[in-house]
């Protein structure tokens, strides 16, 4: 009897293993209050297509997305800290992460820095090529403002 129970106690840490391993591995969840004024105007980069932002980036805040989060694209591919999710581009600045609908509101003329978000007010997040956009950070919380987010419930790395 006491075997059993030692049995029951190891299957129980090893499911607790399991699970914690797989939440690693889940793409950050959206918030639960939504983070943008539904009534703001919202909108998309026209000329944002989905070649200038391939590559790698670094959140550098954001809400429902971790400031620090280390994010690649590659062709049909978006990575979040190595978590690979299905991309596809439906027009330029308009994006399906899986199920997930982005807009990329703005993307500097060089590429370096870029500001998503999900219109429905799910996740926003600011991202870098080198993880410090100086003065584009500005421009970016600017759009981000204007499109109706709350900045205040960003986090910053």
């Amino acid at each position: 009897m006491r075997i059993h129970r030692v049995s029951n106690s190891l299957a129980a840490l090893l499911a607790l293993a399991l699970l914690g391993a797989c939440a690693a591995k889940a793409p950050p969840a959206a918030v639960a209050i939504p983070l943008r004024n539904p009534t703001a105007p919202v909108g998309s980069q026209a000329d944002a297509g989905l070649a200038r932002l391939q590559g790698d980036w670094t959140v550098t805040e954001g809400a429902g997305m971790p400031a620090g989060a280390r994010i690649e694209i590659n062709g049909s591919e978006l990575r979040i800290d190595g978590v690979a999710l299905p991309l596809t581009e439906e027009m330029p600045g308009r994006l399906r992460v899986g199920q997930e609908v982005l807009w990329v509101h703005w993307i500097d003329a060089d590429n370096r820095t870029a500001a998503l978000g999900e219109p429905g007010g799910g996740r926003v997040w600011i991202m870098d090529r080198r993880g410090a956009p100086g003065e584009r950070r500005a421009a970016a919380r600017e759009i981000l403002d204007w499109y109706g987010y709350d900045l205040s419930r960003m986090g910053a790395g």
